[in-house]
């Protein structure tokens, strides 16, 4: 299977490559700096030729509302338009457990609006929602920050390893499309609070974490639980928090 992965050299890309390269597939990571422009439209239908499956694990460069709604508009109908152009039979993205729900977030709207693009795209596809993952806590605990202390909500909370989310790429990659969503999430559900502070002690930080009911996600309020799944995840990764803190 020939595949090429868009974001290629990202987090979840850099993951996902090796693990596709290992079960003998052909595999192209692309970016701008090997030619591929998801925002110009460059380089892409050349990109695509012989394509079988297109994975999108881009990410927005800023998180202001507009810019990211543009980035991931832009960039999802473009890849799209090559892809029909090309003749790719399916296309692969990565989306976030719950965004439908948090519509004060714009990044999560923005990728509301990439999940309904997918959707009307013409291209089968198979979209992996997420929970938030491991290596996000840092960006979660600054977001929280309130002079010297961390204060979070207690809110429903299954974070994930990225390896554990390349893992499941790499299966639905090589499966039939679902022309629909596929959810995985981690292996314990705790609360916000209480996985940054476990993260914080194992590292040593001393700055203490507050459980705030009033504190939000980025503006977001998710006491609801909405950032975790409704019920049993389709997947669920196989990497605890504590085993991913003792990774070197």
């Amino acid at each position: 299977m020939r595949v090429l992965v868009i974001g290629g050299t990202g987090l979840i890309g850099s993951l996902l490559t090796p693990r596709l390269r290992a079960a003998g597939h052909e595999v192209t990571p692309a970016s701008p700096a090997s030619g591929v422009d998801t925002i110009a439209g460059t380089g892409l239908v050349e990109a695509m030729a012989g394509i079988d499956v297109v994975v999108d694990v881009t990410n927005s460069p800023v998180w202001d509302d507009e810019p990211v709604l543009d980035f991931f508009v832009t960039s999802t109908g473009n890849q799209l338009a090559a892809e029909k152009e090309a003749g790719v039979g399916h296309h692969v993205a990565v989306s976030v457990v719950g965004a439908r729900d948090l519509p004060a977030s714009g990044y999560l709207r923005a990728k509301v609006a990439q999940e309904d693009l997918i959707a009307a795209g013409g291209v089968p596809f198979t979209v992996l929602r997420a929970t938030q993952f491991f290596e996000f806590v840092d960006g979660i605990v600054e977001g929280g920050l309130v002079g010297d202390e961390v204060h979070l909500p207690p809110a429903p909370f299954q974070p994930i390893a990225a390896s554990d989310v390349a893992d499941a790429l790499a299966d639905l990659v090589t499966s039939a499309p679902v022309d629909g969503y596929v959810e995985v999430a981690g292996p314990e559900l705790s609360t916000m609070s209480d996985v940054a502070a476990r993260v914080l002690a194992a590292r040593g930080d001393a700055r203490p974490v507050v459980v705030d009911e009033a504190a939000t996600y980025f503006g977001a309020d998710v006491g609801g639980g909405q950032l975790a799944p409704l019920g049993a995840p389709d997947r669920t990764g196989a990497t605890t928090l504590e085993e991913w803190l003792a990774r070197p």
